[in-house]
């Protein structure tokens, strides 16, 4: 057999990396790491267990490109929200974004980010971990954008940025937990809403 013949060997002809990692982004979102059996995910995926191997490494491999994919794509309303203006525009942006994203028809409900692993046993140890840095880190960059706000002024003095990223971060999963539940976005549009009425004033 030619080496072209052998480069073919498990890997469907037309096999789209990238759509397939799309798909397998949507199974982890809606069953979680551990849910997500590779069974679950191939098959989705259009490939085999040898290609998804191949292409994108094991289990754990696959959820770490998955959750990448996540962070550019659905949750990237987070990044983009660090460069408004104010304090109060960055919370909205999160709030409103993550009302958006966790209750978009076209994707399952609720947050890859948070319902990840939130059942994970031991197999699951790794994408739990992976996870809770994925929100910590959210938490931390958001606490420093507010640090940036009290020097320049745009929230008091006084004011706790730390306590405050942890508010928004708080409101926001529990937002997307609540759709995974079945909210729905007015539902949830008001939660939202209603967090930002207690913002603090500049």
């Amino acid at each position: 057999m030619t080496s072209q013949g052998k480069a073919h060997i498990g890997r469907p002809r037309g096999f789209d990396a990238d759509e397939a990692l799309r798909r397998a982004m949507l199974v982890f979102w809606e069953q979680g790491y551990e849910g997500a059996s590779l069974a679950d995910l191939t098959e989705a995926m259009g490939i085999t267990k040898t290609s998804m191997y191949a292409a994108f490494g094991n289990k754990e491999q696959l959820f770490r490109k998955a959750l990448a994919l996540y962070d550019e794509g659905p949750a990237s309303y987070g990044p983009r929200a660090w460069a408004e203006p104010t304090a109060a525009k960055v919370a909205a942006a999160i709030l409103n974004g993550a009302v958006r994203a966790t209750t978009d028809p076209g994707c399952p409900p609720g947050c890859l980010g948070v319902q990840g692993s939130l059942a994970a046993g031991e197999l699951g140890h790794p994408a739990r971990e992976l996870l809770f840095e994925w929100r910590n880190a959210a938490r931390r960059a958001l606490e420093k954008r507010f640090r940036r706000a009290i020097e320049e002024r745009d929230l008091p003095p006084d004011a706790d940025a730390a306590r405050l990223a942890r508010y928004v971060m708080t409101v926001a999963f529990g937002i997307a937990v609540e759709a995974a539940s079945g909210a729905t976005r007015e539902e949830l549009q008001k939660v939202a809403d209603a967090a930002l009425c207690n913002w603090p004033p500049a």
